[in-house]
């Protein structure tokens, strides 16, 4: 839990009873999530010629029922709104993205994915899944429905336990 200043506040003297078994999971997790973005990174750039930032912002606009703001792609992307607008104005030029001014606040834009930008993020969401999946080859139907089950319940864990906000994962 997080005392009155936003800090951690962990008993100093008292250990969990499986704090080296959770660090060796944590570590684990940490390598296997790093090899597996930096395949999906090399896969995006070599078949796609595209960045991971770059997909994940088409996707971000794919499942969006509507046009987001950029302040909603930021928050949806966890970054900053300076990375989201440089983004956004490379998928414009590339012709993927369209954007409108809000008529109602000249300040703020809309941003939605154009027929084309549509079209080539699904090309490369077919070709990021079938990626994923090959990475779970060796895993079996029963064995990834128990880690998505325990996964779920260790990321309702930490979210509870650090004061993180739902918003940070997409599955909740």
């Amino acid at each position: 839990m997080k005392d009155s200043l936003g800090v951690v506040d962990l008993d100093a003297g008292a250990a969990p009873p499986h704090a080296k078994q959770s660090l060796r999971l944590w570590l684990r997790m940490l390598a296997t999530t790093r090899i597996g973005e930096k395949a999906i990174r090399s896969y995006l750039r070599q078949e796609c010629d595209s960045t991971l930032p770059r997909f994940d912002l088409l996707a971000a606009l794919d499942r969006a029922p509507d046009k987001l703001t950029m302040g909603e792609i930021s928050s949806r992307l966890l970054v900053s709104n300076g990375n989201s607008t440089g983004l956004v104005a490379r998928l414009h030029e590339d012709g993927l993205v369209l954007r409108e001014v809000d008529p109602t606040d000249r300040r703020s834009q809309f941003v939605s994915l154009t027929p084309a930008g549509r079209e080539a993020f699904r090309a490369m969401a077919k070709l990021h899944e079938d990626l994923v999946d090959h990475m779970f080859c060796e895993v079996s139907d029963s064995d990834m429905e128990s880690l998505l089950n325990l996964v779920t319940k260790l990321s309702k864990s930490v979210r509870e336990q650090m004061g993180a906000s739902h918003e940070t994962d997409p599955e909740s």
